[in-house]
């Protein structure tokens, strides 16, 4: 696809971008290797959650007809049948004035409606006496009150959290369909770029970018691969990719994407014509690239050299084509609403995403204050908690104004 020097709605280019990306076909994994990744079948309860009647604290099983009118002053007595634990497994029933002694955990007797606690009773082991009635159910877990046999548990899309976790494993399910985490090979070019660890000097400058977008694609959650630094030879551009392309389901480059000599990655892909030059109408990130390379059609996003640009750009089209191929929805961070503390002027025909911090208000809301001169620079973006969006016709947001904002400090 050659470009046509006209700038391209934000929208509109990453609408083409998400077409050309499809969930990752799902997996059948393990559930404790699952977290992070996205549900690709709704999970279903096998059986009532709990499976059992049980006690749900240390205490005596018995029925409340048996007590009634128990108190501290006049106590009941119970006679006490056995010992329950939460390893027992044979049945038992309960007749008349009598109870179990149960640990938390222990199946139910039949016809045991409560567990009296240990501390209303004067613990006794072969006959007790109750000296305060719980209500009917105190103590007790039924079996199926938490969740019915064929419930769905989690829908297809949740992400996996460890809490999920713990209920899928209560309810004996051990493996879950998932779509795999996403694998990103991310690869910095430009010939002045110098390794990390070191000064830089005139004519260097240190690879920031495949360090900063490693971290932003696993902060998304792929499996993100820093290549390093790729110099400004196609040639070498080609091999790179050749080795990285069969481990990658996204590959992600800085730098290059501009019209000058030097910008090889534009140059290169260019000649392939499968990847898109055209301007984007965003501020700071106006020359970037998407197409697919290689006969698996791997997607590939090519982001600008400037690291704050970089970041913003990965933001706005990287990290939802991640989340794309991790068959999650929403695609983008969360947003809210936030009053302005400050005016701004932003570029006319512009989208720009501007780094904000974002307070909650007290009363509820948020508000969203400018960080001035340090806006675009790496020290605004370390600052920054969320990226405040204005649109390609306003030139100037007064004081006071509603702005959607892009909160980034949180992930989902």
């Amino acid at each position: 696809m050659k470009g046509t020097g006209e700038a391209t709605p934000l929208a509109d280019f990453l609408a083409k971008a998400l077409a050309l990306v499809r969930p990752l076909p799902p997996v059948d994994i393990d559930m404790t290797q699952s977290t992070g990744s996205v549900l690709a079948e709704n999970a279903v309860n096998p059986g009532p959650l709990p499976a059992f009647d049980y006690a749900a604290i240390d205490g005596y099983a018995c029925n409340g007809d048996d007590i009634a009118g128990a108190s501290p002053e006049r106590g009941v007595g119970l006679k006490v049948l056995g010992d329950l634990a939460a390893s027992s497994w044979r049945p038992v029933r309960l007749v008349s004035g009598t109870c179990f002694s149960v640990a938390a955990g222990a199946a139910l007797p039949v016809g045991a409606d409560m567990v009296v606690p240990l501390a209303w009773t004067d613990e006794g082991m072969a006959t007790v006496d109750v000296r305060q009635v719980p209500r009917r159910g105190h103590g007790v877990r039924r079996m199926g009150s938490e969740r019915p046999s064929g419930e769905i548990l989690a829908h297809e899309g949740r992400r996996v959290t460890p809490n999920l976790i713990g209920l899928l494993a209560a309810a004996g399910i051990a493996d879950v369909v998932v779509r795999p985490t996403p694998r990103v090979v991310v690869i910095a070019t430009g010939d002045e770029l110098v390794d990390t660890g070191r000064p830089s000097q005139p004519g260097q400058l240190i690879d920031v970018n495949s360090h900063l977008v490693t971290a932003a694609a696993s902060e998304a959650g792929a499996h993100a691969y820093r290549v390093g630094i790729c110099d400004d030879e196609p040639d070498a551009l080609r091999s790179v990719l050749d080795d990285q392309i069969l481990r990658a389901d996204l590959v992600i480059t800085t730098g290059g994407t501009g019209l000058g000599p030097g910008d090889m990655v534009r140059r290169t892909f260019s000649r392939d014509g499968a990847v898109d030059f055209n301007p984007v109408a965003v501020y700071l990130c106006e020359t970037m690239g998407f197409g697919t390379i290689g006969p698996e059609e791997v997607p590939v996003v090519c982001l600008p050299g400037d690291p704050v640009a970089a970041t913003i750009a990965f933001e706005v089209i990287a990290r939802p084509l991640i989340q794309r191929l991790a068959g999650a929805e929403p695609v983008f961070r969360p947003s809210v609403r936030a009053n302005l503390t400050e005016p701004v002027s932003s570029p006319s025909g512009l989208r720009e995403f501007r780094p904000v911090r974002v307070a909650e208000r007290r009363g509820g809301g948020y508000t969203v204050a400018p960080l001035g001169a340090t806006s675009y620079t790496l020290s605004g973006l370390a600052e920054a908690t969320g990226l405040m969006t204005i649109g390609e016709n306003a030139t100037r947001v007064p004081a006071g104004s509603t702005v959607d904002v892009l909160l980034l400090d949180r992930n989902r």
